[in-house]
């Protein structure tokens, strides 16, 4: 496994994977891993020949020896100082999804990722780029800026993965206290409800009022956000779901902020709705609120 902090260097050992006919599958980490990381890796291996990976600092001695194991072919970790230099002037921005949603609360967070993974792109080259689908509203914005911009990288979604109780994988897990650990269950029993409610003909609109209210109902969840949009697009939805939509959540628990979301889709053509007179079935009644302990 290749390590460099270098961009000449990781340019270069990119370019001669290329030049020997060798696919190249970026995946952009942070700084710890965890299985949903190893698997994007693993993905990354599907897609193409050669594996390099990103990181924001230097790994220590575990992340090492996970990437080592992982089969990965090199690690780029940049200088902050030659990747971002003080004088640097260009960014790169999704102007509507950077300020919707997330971007409402983190109002810079979507330009500087975007700039950082265009930074990449234009740095390794690479053929295919693997990101995971839990920061659903991040892979929207990369896949615009491939879009907008004609970037020639083919972006790869890695389904989310979860814990055995259905905990979507984040290192932010780690910051849970054992009580905040067991309420932020309520996520993912909210989202896998809501998929099935989604084939019913319900309306966007009561389906994301019942996903909230089902969340509140949770007394150590602080609910941020929780909306429900086009999946393709993240645009503004309405009426009975006619085309897959996505639903986002983002709750904290004490002082850590979760996200998650589920894809849901309507019913096929065809299919028994158990719909109302409106054409929309009866939302479950969510759980009663009870005292905190």
């Amino acid at each position: 496994m290749y390590v460099t902090r270098s961009i000449q260097d990781i340019r270069a050992q990119s370019a001669g994977f290329r030049t020997q006919g060798e696919s190249v599958a970026l995946v952009p980490l942070s700084r710890g891993l965890h299985a949903g990381h190893l698997a994007l890796i693993a993905q990354a291996k599907a897609e193409c020949a050669r594996v390099i990976a990103s990181l924001t600092a230097p790994p220590d001695t575990q992340t090492t020896a996970q990437l080592q194991a992982s089969g990965i072919d090199a690690v780029f970790v940049p200088e902050p100082a030659e990747f971002a230099p003080a004088d640097a002037q260009t960014i790169v921005e999704p102007v509507t999804l950077g300020k919707s949603l997330l971007g409402r609360y983190f109002p810079k967070h979507f330009r500087a990722r975007s700039t950082e993974v265009t930074r990449l792109f234009n740095i390794i080259q690479p053929d295919a780029a693997c990101f995971g689908e839990k920061d659903f509203q991040e892979l929207t914005a990369i896949r615009q800026t491939c879009r907008d911009l004609h970037i020639p990288v083919r972006i790869v979604a890695t389904a989310t993965l979860r814990d055995s109780d259905g905990l979507a994988l984040s290192l932010r897990n780690q910051a849970l206290v054992p009580a905040d650990r067991t309420a932020a269950l309520c996520l993912n029993r909210a989202l896998t409800q809501a998929e099935a409610m989604a084939k019913t003909g319900i309306t966007a609109s009561r389906l994301r009022a019942w996903v909230a209210a089902h969340i509140q109902s949770e007394p150590r969840a602080d609910l941020q956000s929780a909306d429900i949009r086009c999946a393709a697009t993240l645009h503004s939805i309405s009426g009975p779901l006619t085309a897959p939509a996505v639903i986002l959540l983002a709750v904290r628990f004490g002082r850590t902020l979760l996200l998650d979301h589920r894809v849901v889709t309507p019913a096929e053509p065809g299919d028994d709705l158990a719909a109302g007179q409106d054409g929309a079935a009866p939302c479950p009644t969510p759980p009663q609120t009870q005292p905190a302990p």
